[in-house]
């Protein structure tokens, strides 16, 4: 990222077809702002200098859920992503990085008590470095349902219409109540049934609020058109390519499996302006 950010631009291919490549710009005038997704951000804290230096507005999301292996196969354990979190904070203005305890799984594999103890868990020893939570119930795409179905029994361990589920609103409201007590505004993602009523009003991800906190604006407020429904974005251009992380998380919408992410991460070229993949 830092070699792509001094070239001035990358390339990203189409995920549906590869022979179609998008230019996309880094140069500081074309870029109005960054957003991550981590559950590691450590290596990145030099790319954080680099931005910061470049007076590029930025801010994370930061998964931690706590699901351990076999579902987070090779995710950092709980305590270094929080120290990791706390520190990555640090770096930053406040309210630059988002704690995320999404995508959740229900069902009788994944009790509620137990969502209801990790979060607070988490909550309490993130408190003071971020002041917001991010939740969603899972979207079961359909490489999630196969690699979750190889570890569990949908018909006895998982819940197939989690957003249907008729608990969810009570440990929706469960989680506010915790998020609230160790000052944490908590919102919803990208969700086909609100939560308002039980205080997790639907939020963004790339979100113009956040964006007029670090830097002056004016910030579009449109949602994005080319998202899925349920979504609140702003417009924004993904750089990222999927089937290249090798966390292994049984629920990822994004890596079919874990032996092909595994693959491009070892072919990936540093020098290339392509994240993977040959660019002709």
């Amino acid at each position: 990222m830092r070699r792509r950010l001094a070239a001035g631009y990358c390339l990203v291919p189409n995920p549906y077809n590869a022979r179609q490549v998008a230019r996309v710009s880094l140069r500081r005038e074309d870029v109005e702002a960054i957003v991550f997704w981590t559950r590691h951000a450590r290596p990145a804290f030099p790319l954080v200098e680099v931005l910061r230096e470049r007076g590029t507005p930025l801010y994370f999301h930061y998964t931690i859920t706590g699901y351990g292996r076999p579902v987070e196969l090779r995710a950092p354990p709980v305590e270094v992503a929080v120290a990791t979190f706390r520190a990555l904070a640090a770096r930053l203005p406040s309210g630059s990085v988002i704690w995320r305890y999404d995508p959740i799984l229900l069902g009788p594999a994944f009790p509620f008590d137990e969502h209801a103890l990790r979060f607070r868990d988490i909550a309490r020893e993130l408190e003071g470095c971020t002041h917001r939570v991010v939740v969603s119930a899972v979207h079961l795409y359909r490489k999630s349902i196969r690699r979750l179905g190889e570890l569990f029994d949908w018909d006895r361990d998982l819940d197939p219409e989690p957003i249907r589920h008729p608990g969810l609103e009570d440990l929706f409201g469960r989680l506010a109540e915790i998020a609230r007590a160790h000052g944490l505004a908590i919102e919803a993602c990208a969700q086909a049934r609100s939560f308002t009523a039980v205080g997790v009003p639907p939020t963004r991800c790339i979100d113009d609020r956040v964006l007029a906190e670090l830097a002056p604006g004016p910030w579009p407020t449109k949602c994005d058109p080319g998202q899925r429904p349920a979504c609140r974005c702003i417009p924004s251009k993904d750089i990222g390519v999927v089937d290249t992380c090798t966390f292994g998380c049984a629920y990822c919408y994004a890596t079919r499996s874990d032996t092909l992410a595994r693959r491009r991460r070892r072919e990936h070229n540093p020098s290339s302006p392509v994240l993977w993949g040959r660019v002709t």
